[in-house]
């Protein structure tokens, strides 16, 4: 089983990213799935969960009303939208299953900078 994380960079406060992530080696469509992040010298967080089948989503309220979770089954695909971002967002973002995870992959990298 693998996730493997893309869609990360550099952008100014205000911007958008749309993070991609591509799983593989499991049946995709059984499992919820969440973004997490990691920031420099922090614990790392969720903060956007979907159930299987994309029924219903859910963010944390550092990201509520900013960024959206999507998955697309037929892809075995995972995204997170993030606009408004902030300079608190930057991190290192993951996808991986919700319950029972997955090793981690490599996450992409967000940097919210002027």
């Amino acid at each position: 089983a693998q996730l493997v994380e893309s869609g990360g960079g550099l952008v100014q406060p205000g911007g958008s990213l749309r993070l991609s992530c591509a799983a593989s080696g499991f049946a995709f469509s059984l499992y919820g799935m969440g973004w997490y992040r990691q920031a420099p010298g922090k614990e790392r967080e969720r903060v956007a969960a979907i159930t299987k089948g994309g029924t219903d989503t859910a963010t944390t309220d550092p990201v509520k009303g900013r960024f959206t979770i999507s998955r697309d089954d037929t892809k075995n695909m995972v995204y997170l939208q993030m606009n408004s971002l902030k300079p608190e967002d930057t991190a290192l973002y993951y996808c991986n299953r919700l319950g029972v995870q997955l090793s981690w992959g490599q996450g992409t990298q967000v940097t919210v900078s002027a």
